[in-house]
């Protein structure tokens, strides 16, 4: 993780509760004159998306490299015995039958 990442999401998640609270505090005021029904600030809409967008840029900077998902990333990691062994289908039946068979003299 990046140290410019950590940074980008902290003021992210400063910003986005500092929106928050001026939204619960502008919401109150405006519930306190009796007028529930005005909007939001302009301001504090600005700084809630400054905030999703600063935590964005923080999270994609702070991620892990992307791993690969092809089949040949896959077969790198494991013998070819590994991935094409198919134990499951075995039958030891038919086997058994010709290994302990007595033999007949002829």
């Amino acid at each position: 993780m990046s140290a410019t990442g950590r940074i980008l999401l902290a003021i992210a998640t400063i910003v986005t509760f500092h929106a928050a609270f001026s939204t619960y505090e502008h919401l109150s005021r405006l519930k306190a004159l009796g007028r529930p029904e005005s909007g939001i600030p302009n301001d504090v809409a600005m700084e809630t998306l400054f905030g999703l967008c600063m935590g964005i840029l923080g999270a994609s900077l702070s991620a892990p490299p992307l791993k690969e998902i092809t089949w040949a990333s896959e077969m790198r990691k494991h013998k070819i015995d590994e991935m094409d062994a198919r134990t499951g289908f075995a039958s030891y039946v038919n086997r058994g039958r010709k290994i302990f068979a007595q033999s007949s003299p002829e």
